[in-house]
């Protein structure tokens, strides 16, 4: 695990504490870390007008210096594109280059929980556990933006929820009388396996959506 990925998946497991009940399916509620927090203090003032509010919040905020410290890992001139944005006072592009933040964010913490599930040196029960932390913390980012990825990308964020969903079926266990047999009745090494595989297909269906959306694109 890379020392910048590590410090992310800390920050999102350590502050998030145990996970709230889902309220529909797939989703968990943990607390906000400082990078959500902040997107969400720039959402709310997007979506109020307050414009001079949002740039302040950008510019200043911890979502900014975190997507600077990761800035060879996302599309080329993502930070100069939120900035033009906000100063047109260009809401839309504002919120999709946050969006695209955001999902690369979660796409690299899922690349990262695939590549430990699959390391041998822990046992499967142990790699299911971590699995578990990986998956809330890739959720924390994810739920930031469900909503915009469902208007522009419709097919990807259903594909998501699905995997969400599929992923707490693994690791919680399904509700009594779910027919054929759940998932939690897998082998540990078993679970860990098809655990890995939707971590695996999140971080494509978010590579993509990255690639799309990123400032610039015409695909």
């Amino acid at each position: 695990m890379t020392r910048r990925l590590a410090a992310a998946l800390g920050v999102a497991v350590l502050l998030a504490g145990p996970p709230a009940p889902a309220h529909h399916v797939g989703a968990w509620s943990p607390r906000d870390n400082e990078v959500s927090a902040n997107f969400k203090q720039l959402k709310f003032s997007l979506q109020a007008g307050k414009l001079d509010v949002a740039r302040r919040l950008y510019v200043e905020g911890a979502l900014r210096r975190e997507l600077l410290a990761r800035r060879a890992a996302l599309p080329p001139g993502l930070d100069t594109a939120i900035r033009r944005a906000l100063e047109t006072c260009d809401v839309g592009a504002a919120e999709g280059g946050l969006m695209v933040f955001v999902a690369a964010l979660a796409r690299d913490l899922a690349r990262e929980a695939e590549r430990q599930l699959a390391d041998p040196a822990d046992p499967p029960a142990a790699r299911l556990a971590t699995g578990r932390r990986f998956l809330e913390a890739v959720w924390r980012y994810y739920n930031l933006i469900d909503f915009a990825v469902t208007q522009r990308d419709a097919r990807a964020a259903t594909t998501v929820r699905l995997a969400f969903d599929e992923a707490e079926g693994i690791v919680r266990g399904p509700a009594r009388g779910t027919s054929p047999a759940p998932p939690a009745a897998l082998e540990p090494a078993a679970a860990v396996a098809r655990l890995g595989a939707v971590f695996r297909r999140v971080a494509e269906v978010l590579d993509g959506l990255v690639a799309r959306a990123a400032p610039g694109a015409t695909g």
